[in-house]
């Protein structure tokens, strides 16, 4: 099998072993350190400035989305949400669930974010933007600069989820502006889904001090103070912390986020250029180097989705909703390669010779 999905992805093999491995009793000062270095890396590969701190949620990425609007946010705020696709969306559900004050910025599935857009909201007295940078369901990257410049200008707290996006797309926290960026351990980390991640800055990390929540899982506050220890609060999932520790480590060893980048960008574009005698259309106007959405013609997008799984051993990443047989999503982040990509072609050509794509 090869895994063309966004999620869960494809990890390298001493990944993967440790995986294999007895699960360690995690209240010991070794774990600790481990969970240590995982902070420290990871405020490195976000250039989070002086202050900043990271909290490790044992959930999926919507766990720390949701943790984040409940620990950052209250009653007494004003959020810009922008949705362009289903992530967009459930920002906007999480907002209404706590009651927090909203406005929608509605993008047309595919369609990115325009400056003339987004200043209809200047100067209109809002206290926060939230994203997801890259939303996923379309293939849409959201121009980063444009909404920190935005933000800084409007002095808006800024929540940026780069679950699909960190460490495919350059984001540096310092120079977006970006009080809080979210990401998950099967995206571009390549380790199994269970742990999603929150980078704070000091001003969010205010936000979170100053706040009173009422939960005991999502307090924050408490995730914070466990961490200075190099600690959670709960039990959280100590192999899938220590599968990341090895696969920071290794992104380090390597080269650092620039090298992972650089590697992820050349196979997105090796695989677009591959495509372009294909019968799709690119459905994005604003391309992350983490997945590209294809359009298909004449067909089921479901369908090929199906017949590349069951007949040619090669998962691709289906839709849901209003684009489930319009749009299907090849990714190009986890332990893929330009041979990879050639055998996914390889079979994409023969569906064409086969009368299946046209």
């Amino acid at each position: 099998m090869i895994n063309f999905t966004v999620g869960p992805v494809q990890s390298e093999k001493d990944v993967r072993e440790i995986g294999y491995e007895q699960v360690p009793y995690f209240r010991t000062e070794e774990f600790s350190e481990t969970m240590k270095e995982n902070e420290r890396l990871m405020l490195e590969f976000t250039n989070a400035s002086r202050g900043s701190r990271v909290v490790f949620i044992t959930g999926s990425g919507t766990a720390s989305m949701e943790a984040t609007i409940m620990n950052t946010f209250n009653k007494k705020d004003k959020v810009l949400v922008i949705v362009g696709g289903g992530f967009g969306q459930r920002f906007s559900q999480i907002c209404d669930i706590h009651e927090i004050n909203h406005t929608d910025i509605n993008l047309e599935p595919g369609k990115t974010l325009t400056y003339e857009e987004l200043y209809k909201y200047d100067g209109q007295n809002y206290t926060g933007l939230v994203v997801n940078i890259h939303e996923t369901s379309t293939g849409v990257h959201y121009d980063l600069d444009m909404l920190g410049e935005f933000c800084k200008k409007n002095n808006l707290f800024f929540v940026v989820d780069a679950i699909s996006s960190f460490l495919a797309d350059e984001i540096d926290l310092e120079k977006n502006n970006v009080d809080v960026m979210i990401t998950g351990s099967q995206k571009a980390l390549a380790c199994p889904p269970g742990v999603s991640i929150i980078v704070l800055s000091e001003k969010a990390v205010e936000r979170v001090n100053n706040n009173s929540v009422k939960s005991m899982y999502f307090n924050l506050k408490s995730a914070l103070e466990n961490g200075e220890r190099g600690q959670t609060p709960f039990t959280p999932a100590v192999a899938i912390l220590r599968q990341i520790n090895k696969r920071l480590k290794n992104i380090k060893e390597n080269g650092g986020v620039e090298s992972e980048r650089i590697k992820i960008a050349s196979l997105a574009n090796d695989f677009r250029d591959r495509i372009k005698d294909l019968p799709f259309d690119i459905f994005s106007n604003s391309l992350s180097n983490a997945v590209t959405p294809l359009a298909v013609r004449g067909t089921s997008a479901n369908d090929i989705f199906l017949i590349l799984k069951n007949e040619y051993n090669i998962w691709v990443c289906p839709n849901g909703g209003d684009l489930k047989e319009k749009v299907f999503r090849v990714g190009h982040i986890g332990d893929l390669t330009l041979e990879d990509n050639k055998k996914l072609v390889d079979a994409l050509e023969d569906l064409v010779k086969r009368g299946i794509l046209f």
